[in-house]
């Protein structure tokens, strides 16, 4: 599916690599091991329908993504991001003692569970401190205000219902991968286009998602957040009926059909103030995390 949630692009979660360890992936010469990617894929929530091999796979390769972010921002504000009192960080780490005193667990126990030594907790805690700091010196009224003017439908909770045909691509996808399911897709279009097959029987029949077996319907979605970018921006420009060509996303190509409009109700921005600067800010991360990939030295590692 072409969905994506913003909260999850940060996990500020790592630890020591053990010699011998095998590796998932290495950023800018640092490594992410298998057992990191491990441990982020179980706590995934659960879901209804059961997953094939092939998309478990699929899963695991997004969720090293979203690790690999993760720590292309770590790198960057270790070098860069804004200075923190050490106090701060002290008095953070202080605080997460008590709430977990409170809920009857001792901060040790914490951080064996999660494989963290203090040290390693509390360079956590500076780089989501540096975070926080980051986005907020950017988050002018004056941007905030626009912002929302830019992004009406989704403050005033328009929705679309899409389906899609997807054909899958990862980073590690060749130039011939790539061009082979475009042309696959191009033609796809052009039998929609003359009305040779319907919507639904070509999502069934080539639609990599487990929503091809229900022709490719993925529901409705807001403008934001809850989809790639691409995807949400060309969804929300058709006319309910209307098919768009071929668009690319982080997950692969697409052909997308829009089923369904449903108009939201007018926002005003005091009212959702909050709403605009916790979305602004997401988006904020996300063109940073674009920024240093476009820099960064990214190595995949087969299993």
């Amino acid at each position: 599916m072409p969905y994506r949630t913003c909260c999850a692009l940060f996990l500020f979660v790592t630890s020591a690599l053990v010699a011998g360890e095998k590796v998932a992936a290495v950023v800018n010469g640092e490594a992410i091991t298998a057992a990191e990617l491990d441990a982020a894929v179980a706590n995934l929530p659960p879901v209804e329908m059961p997953v094939s091999a092939a998309q478990k796979q699929q899963q695991r390769a997004d969720v090293l993504q979203l690790l690999i972010d993760d720590r292309l921002v770590r790198q960057h504000l270790k070098t860069h991001g804004p200075k923190v009192d050490p106090a701060e960080i002290d008095r953070q780490f202080a605080a997460l003692e008590a709430s977990l005193k409170n809920q009857g667990k001792t901060v040790d126990a914490y951080l064996k569970e999660c494989g963290l030594t203090a040290a390693q907790a509390k360079d956590n805690l500076l780089r989501m401190l540096q975070l926080a700091r980051y986005t907020e010196a950017r988050s002018t009224d004056e941007q905030l205000r626009s912002y929302f003017e830019a992004n009406r439908d989704f403050f005033d909770k328009t929705t679309v219902r899409t389906s899609h045909i997807v054909l899958r691509l990862t980073a590690g996808s060749t130039p011939a991968e790539r061009q082979q399911a475009l042309g696959k897709l191009k033609a796809i279009r052009a039998d929609l286009a003359a009305k040779k097959v319907e919507f639904a029987a070509a999502a069934k029949a080539y639609s990599q998602c487990p929503s091809g077996p229900n022709g490719g319907d993925v529901g409705y979605i807001v403008r934001k957040f809850q989809a790639d970018e691409p995807y949400a921006k060309t969804a929300f420009a058709l006319p309910v009926g209307g098919v768009s060509d071929v668009v690319e996303t982080d997950q692969g190509y697409h052909l997308i059909w829009v089923t369904d409009r449903k108009p939201g109700k007018p926002a005003k921005y005091e009212d959702v103030a909050a709403e605009v600067r916790e979305c602004f800010e997401a988006e904020l991360k996300q063109v940073l995390v674009a920024e240093l990939r476009k820099k960064a030295k990214i190595e995949i590692k087969r299993d």
